[in-house]
């Protein structure tokens, strides 16, 4: 399996992925419904909060001190994590996670490996290498499982069933459980869910996990959860294995008073988790006997050697970006054929594959501010949009196809335009005399032809005054009282 399979879904742009998506007003309506009820739920409760400008403003000071000194705290983390009986494995890349993660697997001769939800797992293609070699891995997450058993993909951080409705999950059960008179209230479905995991829980011996945080000065792992799933991953197994983003990693066990605050509220609209395990090592009799960090870089280094584009390397997956984002209501997560979906995904997904996929994601936005504004480490995503957007220009420059390409050659002519007021007023008089062509009886332009056409395929645009504003202006004479424009027209 190469990388791009691993790590990317299809070769797709998001435009032609969204178009068929938005025929779809099934999914739409349950990915709306969804984030609609998550983004209320997180408004009360960050409401109750005077502080919470100021736990986002500490938040992102810890992150971005935390990547500015990465090398020093990942060093102190290995070191605390070993010394209490863990094992740290360093990957380059995804083909090298997998061979590690495969190889521990193998050594125990496991066959089947229960798993935490974890998205990073799903950036190296975990899943479908473990199944090429013979090993069954078993979704323990219920909205995971829904996917998995689904033949699905996830299309959301938190909820990555987000866009089933009930019904359609129990057609899943029914099926894949072999439930024939399964009911349809949520009591049923997770009772059915917990049936079919707990024999799962107490059979396998080889677990895989990701994990929220990684805390240095004690070589601890942490993971917050709803479900308890987690928790019975961490503590049953005889064996761990936690694949984490090397950016994942705190300084001090205190900075986790920030974190347990604000992603909870930012995810699923709870004051607190329900689950928080943090664990260090091996201890005899308690937990798994043998403990495994694999420390996953997969082209963070040369995102953290971005000065601009580092902040997303902050990012605490709490998806709160996704469930205010105008486009991810429309489209919902599979539009953005990849692993990381919605704004972040827009940012982080072109940049792990050195920006040669995913070059149509930084445009996947209409840079409304409202992912920002939500973000509880004030990852300026907009910012960073514009950024790539640049960066994607600018590659295409070096092209002949880009420098002499439609968009480049109207860009251009539009920047010789607007350099000169002299030549803008002359384009806006043959503006005038040339929509003649096009405006419609109705006295609006409703077809524009070749490369402006995508302007009014949704939309009629208004044309050009008989007046321009500089026509107007030059029209009026300026009063000697402070070049106070005066005219007994402007008197009422």
């Amino acid at each position: 399996m190469t990388t791009q399979e691993q790590a990317h879904w299809s070769d797709r742009d998001f435009p032609e992925a969204a178009k068929e998506l938005l025929q779809d007003s099934q999914i739409r309506s349950n990915v709306r419904h969804a984030t609609n009820v998550i983004q209320a739920k997180r408004n009360n409760v960050v409401g109750e909060l005077s502080d919470w400008q100021q736990l986002r403003d500490a938040g992102a000071a810890i992150r971005a001190h935390s990547l500015a000194h990465l090398h020093f705290y990942l060093a102190q983390f290995e070191e605390a994590c070993t010394r209490a009986g863990g094992q740290v494995h360093w990957a380059r890349d995804s083909a090298e996670a997998n061979r590690i993660i495969l190889g521990l697997i193998q050594k125990h001769d496991a066959k089947e490996v229960i798993k935490i939800k974890t998205m990073t797992s799903e950036e190296i293609g975990l899943n479908q290498n473990l199944e090429a070699n013979g090993i069954h891995p078993i979704e323990t997450d219920l909205a995971e499982l829904i996917i998995q058993l689904g033949h699905d993909k996830p299309s959301h951080f938190v909820v990555p069933a987000l866009h089933k409705n009930r019904q359609e999950v129990r057609e899943i059960f029914k099926r894949e459980m072999n439930l024939p008179d399964l009911g349809e209230r949520p009591e049923d479905l997770a009772s059915a869910a917990r049936t079919y995991l707990r024999e799962k829980y107490l059979r396998v011996k080889v677990a895989v996990s990701g994990a929220n945080f990684l805390i240095a000065e004690n070589g601890a792992v942490c993971i917050v959860e709803s479900e308890g799933n987690g928790r019975m991953c961490l503590t049953l197994p005889d064996v761990l294995i936690s694949l984490v983003g090397i950016e994942k990693v705190l300084p001090k066990y205190r900075d986790m008073e920030v974190f347990l605050q604000t992603l909870p509220r930012s995810a699923t609209g709870e004051r607190m988790n329900p689950y928080n395990s943090i664990w260090t090592g091996v201890h005899e009799g308690d937990g798994p006997k043998e403990f495994h960090v694999v420390l996953l870089d997969n082209r963070r280094s040369p995102i953290l050697g971005d000065a601009e584009s580092r902040q997303t390397l902050q990012c605490i997956r709490c998806a709160a970006c996704l469930n205010v984002c105008p486009v991810y209501h429309q489209t919902g997560g599979h539009a953005y054929e990849s692993v990381y979906a919605g704004p972040i995904g827009a940012i982080l997904t072109p940049q792990l594959h050195s920006m040669t996929e995913g070059r149509s994601l930084p445009y996947a936005s209409s840079l409304c501010g409202a992912c920002y504004e939500v973000c509880p480490v004030k990852i300026n995503i907009p910012e960073v949009l514009i950024h790539l957007r640049g960066k994607i220009v600018e590659e295409d420059q070096k092209t002949f196809s880009g420098k002499f390409g439609m968009w480049n050659m109207g860009m251009q002519a539009a920047a010789f335009l607007f350099a000169s007021s002299s030549r803008l007023s002359l384009a806006q008089h043959l503006g005038q005399i040339g929509q003649k062509l096009v405006v419609s009886q109705n006295g609006v332009i409703e077809r524009l032809p070749s490369m402006l056409s995508g302007w009014t395929q949704t939309r009629d645009l208004m044309p050009l005054p008989d007046q321009t504003f500089r026509d107007w202006w030059a029209q009026r004479k300026p009063s000697a009282d402070h070049g106070i424009v005066k005219e007994e027209s402007d008197v009422e």
